[in-house]
């Protein structure tokens, strides 16, 4: 370590003390400097060889597209797969993917997609308006059980034809006109459809590759395994060996592969934020997923060009079990909100890297101005609680708090559980699972309390909202309102801005009201990026096509 001016006396003698931020921002600084020194590491030999690597946070589940429900399962598959469009990396319109051109008939019901004739399958075989169809059939299917099946539901019959009320296909309104022309008939006008068509549940899947395999309706089927999966992105699966890493390779039938620079990307599972925040110091990565919270002043304070916070439309919340004996009592969940600081959580805990959530829905989102729920109020908190039948917490049960392994994820149920102990004098538990475990469970509804976070799929309050109607299989609480299923589905065909956005105010006020889920904080991402890294630029929903990714030594 470079000591320069750290061991000077001052006049009276006595040594100088640096203090925690100016030590920590020097070991920082440490850092980057012997990352001259140091022999060739992988992210450095990656800049020469154009292979990225980025970890995910956790491993993933699975890689079928349709099945797909976590953001590092996203992250994969969208190398592996391209859709009719692609978002852009600025956050603007979406930009051509397998679609060329696009046009919607005057009354807003009619999208027409012609599809590229260079379009091809990652093993030469042509890409058609046909297997659009044919993947989109399969999402819809009651036998697989889509768990993004409602995306579609814009579509004439799809909501229809997913829940079993209509087994006839043709009455679904998508078609292939040629072999080039796709088009989709709406139920009503849906202004934000290219945007939604960008998610991955609307990626083409290889319906000849997985038949051979097995039932195409059928979970866990060996089609997605390096090898056996054909894409038609802009990589190739290479490589998987769970719990550790994903390799994939550049293809060279993507029929913009002119375009890609990177020649591999390494998806690395590393589970823990710690181990990130380690792995890049040792140039290991390139990209984190996370930071450790108690790492975001050093790295503040070090200046660092590494360090990215930037605004990202997501929440971070608890669910409550809602057919929980105690849970089930609406002023318990009252209680259990009014008594989280929220504010004090963030500038305490997240060092004031987030957004304080007062509602569900962020801020941010075209023109909707969500409601603001209850300021936090331990008084009130403690009068709900006695009114339900648990004085200052007495004979209440303890409840357990589910939340996946993470450090970052601990820290934020260990000072919820001590403002629940503090303020309503009750016992909760902390249980963390692995990740596959964690979203079985919380499938299930095998939880009293759990850690979640949603992010939006398109830029609409329907994305946050429509998760909690009743039948989403999103919802994940036990909690069902017909006055908010109603006002969703009017928001859902409402044409009028205005009148769309009320209806949305309306339902969300139900929801804060009824306090099935309790909004902790709206996230930033907060992640390390080398700064060799080009193309990686600030986007609302943290996308970041890989196609306009590359690495650069910086001078």
């Amino acid at each position: 370590m470079n000591r320069t001016g750290l061991d000077r006396k001052p006049a009276g003698g006595r040594p100088c003390r640096p203090g925690p931020a100016l030590i920590a921002g020097c070991l920082v600084l440490c850092w980057l400097q012997s990352a001259c020194t140091r022999p060739e590491s992988a992210a450095d030999q990656g800049v020469r060889t154009q292979v990225l690597h980025r970890s995910l946070g956790a491993e993933v589940p699975q890689l079928d597209p349709h099945l797909a429900t976590t953001l590092a399962e996203a992250q994969v598959v969208s190398s592996l797969f391209e859709g009719l469009l692609i978002p852009d990396p600025g956050g603007g319109a979406p930009l051509p993917g397998v679609a060329e051109s696009w046009s919607v008939s005057p009354d807003g019901l009619v999208y027409t997609f012609q599809l590229r004739p260079t379009a091809r399958w990652s093993d030469g075989t042509p890409l058609t308006a046909s297997d659009f169809v044919a993947s989109f059939r399969r999402v819809l299917s009651p036998e697989l059980a889509s768990g993004n099946a409602n995306l579609f539901f814009p579509i004439r019959g799809a909501m229809a034809y997913q829940r079993g009320e209509i087994t006839d296909f043709s009455l679904v309104g998508i078609r292939a006109d040629s072999d080039q022309t796709l088009t989709l008939t709406l139920e009503s006008p849906c202004a934000f459809l290219p945007q939604l068509v960008t998610h991955w549940s609307w990626l083409p899947v290889p319906l000849a590759q997985i038949e051979r395999h097995g039932p195409v309706h059928e979970r866990g089927s060996r089609w997605t395994l390096a090898g056996e999966l054909v894409g038609n992105g802009p990589f190739t699966l290479v490589e998987w060996m769970p719990d550790q890493l994903i390799r994939v390779r550049k293809n060279p039938h993507y029929w913009d592969a002119t375009t890609v620079r990177l020649n591999e990307i390494v998806f690395h599972a590393i589970n823990s934020v710690d181990a990130e925040e380690r792995a890049f110091r040792a140039g290991q990565l390139h990209v984190t997923e996370a930071l450790p919270l108690g790492k975001i002043d050093p790295y503040r304070e070090s200046g660092s060009a590494a360090l990215r916070i930037e605004p990202f439309l997501s929440v971070y919340f608890y669910r409550l079990n809602v057919t929980h004996p105690v849970l089930q009592d609406i002023r318990v969940r009252q209680a259990l909100r009014l008594s989280l600081d929220r504010k004090r959580l963030v500038d305490t805990v997240l060092r004031g890297a987030q957004m304080p959530a007062d509602s569900f829905t962020p801020r941010g989102i075209g023109n909707y101005v969500p409601p603001t729920g209850p300021a936090t109020d331990p008084e009130r908190a403690r009068r709900l609680l006695a009114e339900a039948g648990f004085p200052e917490g007495d004979g209440f049960p303890q409840l357990e708090i589910l939340f996946n392994s993470s450090e970052n994820h601990r820290l934020i149920a260990e000072a919820i559980q001590e403002m629940w102990r503090r303020e309503l004098g009750i016992s909760c538990r902390l249980v963390n699972q692995e990740l596959r475990v964690y979203l079985e469970n919380r499938r299930l509804i095998n939880y009293e309390i759990c850690r979640s976070g949603w992010v939006a799929d398109y830029l609409d309050p329907l994305s946050f909202l429509g998760i909690l109607t009743s039948g989403n299989p999103d919802n994940q609480t036990g909690w069902s309102s017909p006055d908010y299923d109603r006002l969703i589905e009017q928001a859902r065909v409402e044409t009028d801005r205005a009148v769309r956005r009320e209806l949305f105010r309306q339902a969300e006020q139900i929801l804060l009201d009824e306090v099935p889920v309790i909004p902790v904080y709206h996230y930033s991402t907060i992640r390390l990026v080398d700064p060799r890294v080009k193309g990686w630029v600030a986007h609302p929903l943290d996308q970041h096509p890989y196609k306009f990714i590359h690495l650069e030594e910086t001078e």
